[in-house]
C-alpha cells in the first residue's frame, strides 16, 4: 500500500475547484482541481515542501516534529485547504506519520475473541451480531447472525465482508443497494489500512481484490475513507426475504482493532418479524 499518501492528497486536491478557495479559474489547467503550488500557497508552506510531502519523500526543515515526522500544524493546514472531514483528517495523519511496529518474537495466535465477548454475542438472541477484525474478517458471531449470513458454513477465508462483496458469486445479489454498500465497505477498509500500514495480510487482501475485481480496483483508486459505524443496510435473504437492517458498531475496548456490529431493527417492524421467523426456522431461541 505504498504511495497512499501521495495518491490520497492528489485525489483530494483534484476535487476542489480553484474558485472555491478564491483563486482564478481562467486559463488552461493541465490537472483537475488545485495545483500543488496552489495547495502549498494556501497552506503556508513552500512548494518544495509540499511536493516532497505529496511524493512521500519526508520533507525536512522546521515543520518536522522531534521524531522526524510532519508537524500537526502542517497537516492541519493541508487538511483545511483540501477541506478534509474529520475522518479524512485522521487518515491523513495516519498515512503521513505511520506507526511502525518493532519486530518481536513470534507469539502464538491469540483467541479470535475473548470468551466473555462470545457470551455477550450469544446473549443477544434477538439481534444478529458479529465481531469484525481490521481486515473486515468476521471473527465471531451469534446464532441469529449465522442464520442470516451462514458464517458457520463458510471456510475461514470466506468470512470476510469485502471478499464476499467482490469475489463471491452471491455478493452482488445479497445487497439490493450493492453500489452504496461496496463503496462504504472499501472506504472503511482503506481507513483500516491507514491505521495498520504493516499488516501483510491486509496488504495481500487489497492486492488480491485489486487483481480480481474491477469494481474494487476502481473504488480503491478513488481513495475514499469513511468510518462506517452506523447506518442501514438492506439484505435480500433466500428464506426471510428483503430485510431492512439498521446497524450499530461498538469498538471493543481492550482490542480497538475489533468491532462488534449489531443489527437493530425496530421492534414490531416487518424486518423484526421476519428475523423472528428466520430464527425459528434456524432453530434459535429468538
Amino acid at each position: 500500500m505504498d504511495g497512499d499518501l501521495g495518491d490520497f492528497l492528489r485525489s483530494r486536491r483534484a476535487r476542489i475547484r480553484p474558485e472555491e478557495v478564491g483563486l482564478p479559474s481562467h486559463g488552461r489547467r493541465r490537472v483537475p482541481g488545485l495545483r500543488r503550488e496552489e495547495v502549498a500557497q494556501l497552506a503556508g508552506v513552500s512548494v518544495d515542501y509540499y511536493i516532497r510531502l505529496e511524493q512521500g519523500r519526508g520533507p525536512g526543515g522546521p515543520s518536522r516534529t522531534k521524531s522526524g515526522g510532519v508537524s500537526d500544524a502542517v497537516l492541519d493546514a493541508v487538511a483545511r485547504v483540501l477541506r478534509l472531514d474529520e475522518t479524512e483528517h485522521a487518515y491523513l495523519r495516519a498515512v503521513a506519520r505511520p506507526t511502525r511496529k518493532k519486530a518481536g518474537p513470534r507469539r502464538e495466535a491469540a483467541p479470535r475473541v475473548r470468551p466473555g465477548v462470545q457470551l455477550l454475542l450469544d446473549s443477544m438472541d434477538r439481534t444478529p451480531a458479529f465481531v469484525l477484525g481490521p481486515r473486515m474478517d468476521v471473527l465471531a458471531w451469534n446464532a441469529l447472525a449465522d442464520a442470516l449470513s451462514g458464517y458457520s458454513r463458510m471456510a475461514p477465508a470466506r468470512r470476510n465482508i469485502v471478499r464476499q462483496l467482490f469475489l463471491e458469486p452471491e455478493g452482488r445479489d445479497l445487497y439490493p443497494d450493492f453500489a452504496a454498500v461496496a463503496s462504504q465497505s472499501v472506504a472503511h477498509l482503506r481507513l483500516n489500512a491507514g491505521a495498520h500500514p504493516d499488516d501483510p495480510a491486509l496488504r495481500d487482501l487489497v492486492g488480491e481484490l485489486s487483481l480480481k475485481s474491477e469494481d474494487f480496483r476502481r473504488l480503491w483508486a478513488d481513495h475514499q475513507v469513511k468510518a462506517c459505524m452506523y447506518g442501514v443496510k438492506r439484505v435480500r435473504h433466500p428464506v426471510a426475504g428483503l430485510l431492512t437492517l439498521p446497524y450499530e458498531s461498538l469498538v471493543l475496548p481492550e482490542t480497538p482493532d475489533r468491532t462488534l456490529v449489531a443489527y437493530t431493527p425496530e421492534p414490531g417492524s416487518e424486518t423484526a418479524e421476519r428475523l423472528a421467523l428466520l430464527a425459528s426456522w434456524a432453530g434459535t431461541s429468538a
